[in-house]
């Protein structure tokens, strides 16, 4: 087996790759350091990039996060985490590329890293107004294309948890996420009461601001509102 590490934030983006590494059950040393206030130079000699996730194979250096959930499905193709179905692999790839580029970068990218897309202070307001209007744009489309207790198919992908990280970001700015978006609730219900969730969830030290759908408890915020201002 190879030697595997992960570099990841506490309930970042990393937690997805996280949650699927304990999914398939490999040995590996997950690396925590803190990003919210800028990357530590440690980082970089990992990924010049200075973000996280990283994920390192022996000698080989990974990076961005669809690329990391592909590596990861390859150490264990029996779990199928891309799908079944060549069908089920493109849409996974789908939800992929969207979470990624439109949800990550565009909507919580521009609502909490205005200095990403310009350098004039002056526009940061603006850049965030825009974010928080894409925020709420992309939850209405998750909640619209999700019609089964899974993002792809009748079992867990990798689809899955990233789906999760962005809706605990929803919980933590103090979105009512079961109100507004029930059946992204429901999924994020059945996620979590797996014991890859609960494991990562443990490792990393954060809450898993689980719904109050089918007995899981929820987690009450009392955090300011996920608004622009």
């Amino acid at each position: 087996m190879s030697s595997i590490k992960l570099w990841y934030s506490p309930g970042a983006c990393s937690l997805a790759p996280h949650i699927l590494l304990k999914e398939i059950g490999v040995d590996f040393e997950a690396i925590g350091v803190e990003v919210r206030q800028g990357a530590p130079e440690e980082l970089r000699k990992v990924n010049p990039k200075m973000r996280v996730p990283v994920l390192v194979l022996d000698n080989e250096v990974i990076t961005e996060t669809p690329a990391i959930m592909t590596a990861i499905s390859q150490l264990a193709p029996e779990k199928h985490l891309f799908g079944k179905t060549n069908m089920e692999v493109i849409h996974s790839y789908e939800w992929l590329n969207w979470l990624s580029g439109t949800v990550h970068v565009q909507a919580f990218g521009g609502l909490f890293r205005p200095a990403r897309f310009s350098d004039d202070a002056g526009m940061y307001a603006a850049i965030q107004q825009k974010g928080w209007k894409t925020v709420q744009e992309c939850f209405d489309a998750v909640e619209a294309g999700l019609h089964s207790a899974h993002a792809v198919g009748a079992d867990l992908t990798v689809a899955d948890p990233y789906l999760y990280v962005f809706y605990r970001w929803g919980v933590s700015g103090g979105i009512d996420m079961p109100a507004r978006y029930p059946k992204y609730a429901a999924l994020v219900a059945k996620l979590v009461k797996r014991s890859a969730v609960q494991a990562a969830l443990k490792d990393e030290g954060i809450e898993s601001h689980a719904p109050e759908v089918s007995g899981v408890p929820v987690v009450r915020q009392h955090a300011r509102p996920l608004t622009a201002d």
